[in-house]
């Protein structure tokens, strides 16, 4: 029946197999005659049975430890759920952070811990932008060898500047105030010093014009030292409303090289002026005299002598001796 079921098997195959099989019987009578006792043995003994797997202990250590994996896997996805929804995780960013096309948009209050590197910072359209820091906030410009061109820093010890030029202009663009290591300029209408010491100038000062507010007076002082006002075509000291005042401690000179001193006024009073005593060769008249005439001394200096019928500078001159 095989034979006739497998028709492709030759004769020389199964032939083969015959005397494979006869060869393998007879290698197993050889065995047996050899190791006479050795089939006795195997004929008397039950057939072993070997478990294949973990068991005992080591199979409960495994599931101990799976299972604390497992718990500690349930543990770490809570915590990045908790994480993502405390940080405000969202497709457009984190927290107040959001990314737009634009660039990151930041709402409400935020702290830097590091350096901050933005090509522009604004605030939103009718906000005001605000900066706080602990001790100081600083904005330097570099150029690209790390060199420090421009520098403000504003802090608990003041607010300072720095840079080649620094200028102040109005919203309609005209200067205020310019300083650099050449000149200060002032570009506005009217220059205001409200402290009660006024402005003070270790050097000198040049304006074509100095003016007091409306009903203020203005005093040009020098406490300890002498006071210098020169012009090439003149000086002009004019009051509309009011007195001039020239106080000094020891001598106030008015000196004219080329032209004239003129002292035009309805009243001239010259106050304190000594009164000259007649010599010891003249005589004065007995009665007191109550008009005096203004005599002046070779050296430039004024006194009064008693007015006659004669000048009377020449007797009363002991002044200017």
């Amino acid at each position: 029946m095989l034979l006739s079921s497998l028709p492709f098997l030759s004769t020389s195959t199964f032939s083969a197999a015959q005397q494979a099989g006869g060869t393998e019987k007879e290698g197993n009578q050889m065995t047996q005659e050899a190791c006479p006792h050795r089939s006795n043995v195997q004929s008397s003994d039950k057939p072993h049975v070997y478990k294949v797997g973990i068991h005992g202990w080591r199979k409960r250590c495994l599931y101990f430890f799976v299972l604390l994996l497992m718990f500690l896997i349930l543990i770490n996805l809570a915590l990045t759920v908790w994480i993502l929804k405390v940080m405000k995780f969202t497709i457009d960013g984190m927290g107040n952070l959001r990314i737009t096309e634009k660039g990151l948009k930041l709402e409400g209050d935020s702290e830097f811990l590091q350096p901050l590197y933005a090509k522009e910072i604004q605030s939103k359209p009718g906000r005001p932008l605000f900066l706080q820091s602990s001790r100081n906030i600083s904005v330097n410009v570099v150029n690209s060898n790390k060199q420090l061109l421009t520098q403000l820093v504003t802090g608990s010890s003041g607010f300072r500047a720095q840079g080649r030029t620094f200028e102040v202009k109005s919203t309609s663009g005209n200067l205020l105030f310019s300083a650099d290591e050449q000149e200060v300029v002032v570009g506005a209408e009217r220059l205001r010093v409200t402290g009660a010491e006024g402005a003070v100038f270790s050097k000198s000062v040049e304006t074509p014009h100095v003016r007091a507010e409306p009903f203020k007076e203005l005093r040009l002082e020098s406490p300890t030292r002498s006071l210098l006002m020169e012009a090439p075509k003149g000086v002009e000291i004019q009051a509309e409303a009011g007195d001039i005042r020239a106080i000094c401690r020891n001598e106030l000179r008015l000196e004219s090289k080329d032209g004239e001193i003129a002292l035009d006024a309805q009243w001239i009073r010259l106050l304190r002026l000594p009164e000259g005593k007649a010599s010891g060769g003249s005589s004065s008249s007995g009665t007191r005299q109550t008009v005096y005439e203004v005599c002046v001394c070779p050296n430039g200096r004024l006194f009064l002598s008693q007015a006659g019928t004669g000048s009377t500078c020449q007797i009363n001159n002991n002044v200017c001796l």
